[in-house]
């Protein structure tokens, strides 16, 4: 836990009067800042507030905590002023905890991040790679890279860009399956599926911008869209997988695109964070990096005219 970033919380929630005014002064989502308290209520070893839903007081314990905390956070903020170079040049240190998807990382974060601490030697970045939502206060991850089509509101995050698919599928699969002409016809064909993202529905938008949706199925299901990518050029079905991992295997012809004129629903890469205000100055500058690496990456959009189409 961030006792210090727990500790604002708590003031600040006194000052607010409420847990959503909290968030809002602090730039953070209501979930986070209730987290933030009962980790702070831990570490005290007493409940600090009572809360009901008209009204948000002190207990005892709370009260005399609050001057505690307020006493703390102006010794911090002290020490930073001291410490704060006076032209603002200061090289950026630190080590930052960053989370994202195996493919993901592998493809295009880990390339970033290498460039990245050449650029800032002083800065160390910590990259864990797991296929599953994870707890940003919990597991002390400073920032997480999803792709969604869409974000709990609760959350913060900004968008990098646009994650465009393409289904596609081996040429031995479709001499002996077939090739679908429309989405309705994957119904007939082993659709190789994420866990987590598009498991049951496939869903397109035609030329004129129509939106149709799809039940999919197939006996192949993975959380790691590399292995549906591995799966679909080995002939085993029917994948939908980003562009910018399919594009090597599309040029190869290890794998052809399927269904030319329908565009599979369009999901966007993010970046989540825990607060907007309360940024170490090295993770608002790799927030910034990313931002322009991941928006000049051609690779995330749409295939374009030169891939290779055929049936």
């Amino acid at each position: 836990m961030d006792r210090l970033q727990a500790m604002q919380v708590f003031v600040t929630t006194v000052e607010a009067g409420s847990l959503s005014g909290a968030a809002d002064r602090l730039g953070l989502s209501r979930p986070v800042v209730t987290r933030y308290l009962a980790e702070l209520e831990a570490w005290a070893g007493a409940r600090l507030l009572h809360r009901s839903t008209r009204r948000l007081g002190l207990t005892t314990a709370g009260e005399a905590v609050l001057p505690a905390c307020r006493q703390v956070l102006s010794l911090a903020q002290g020490m930073q002023a001291q410490a704060a170079p006076a032209d603002g040049a200061a090289p950026l240190t630190g080590q930052l905890r960053l989370t994202a998807s195996n493919s993901v990382g592998q493809v295009q974060l880990a390339p970033a991040l290498a460039d990245f601490v050449a650029r800032h030697p002083g800065v160390s970045v910590d990259l864990q790679m797991q296929d599953r939502a994870v707890n940003l206060v919990q597991e002390r991850i400073d920032l997480a890279i999803r792709i969604a089509v869409e974000l709990d509101p609760n959350l913060i995050a900004r968008r990098l860009c646009d994650c465009h698919s393409v289904v596609c599928a081996a040429p031995a699969y479709l001499a002996a399956r077939g090739w679908p002409d429309r989405p309705e016809a994957l119904a007939a064909h082993n659709c190789l599926t994420h866990s987590y993202f598009g498991q049951s529905v496939w869903q397109f938008t035609d030329a004129q911008g129509q939106p149709t949706s799809v039940a999919v199925r197939g006996n192949l299901t993975a959380n790691d869209a590399m292995a549906l990518l591995r799966a679909a050029e080995c002939g085993a079905g029917v994948a939908r997988l980003p562009t910018i991992l399919a594009r090597p295997a599309l040029a190869s012809g290890a794998l052809l695109p399927v269904l030319p004129g329908w565009t599979p629903q369009i999901a966007g890469v993010w970046a989540v964070y825990t607060s907007r205000r309360h940024m170490l100055p090295a993770l608002r500058a790799l927030l910034g990096f990313l931002v322009e690496r991941f928006a000049a990456e051609p690779a995330w959009g749409p295939l374009g005219d030169a891939a290779p189409l055929g049936a």
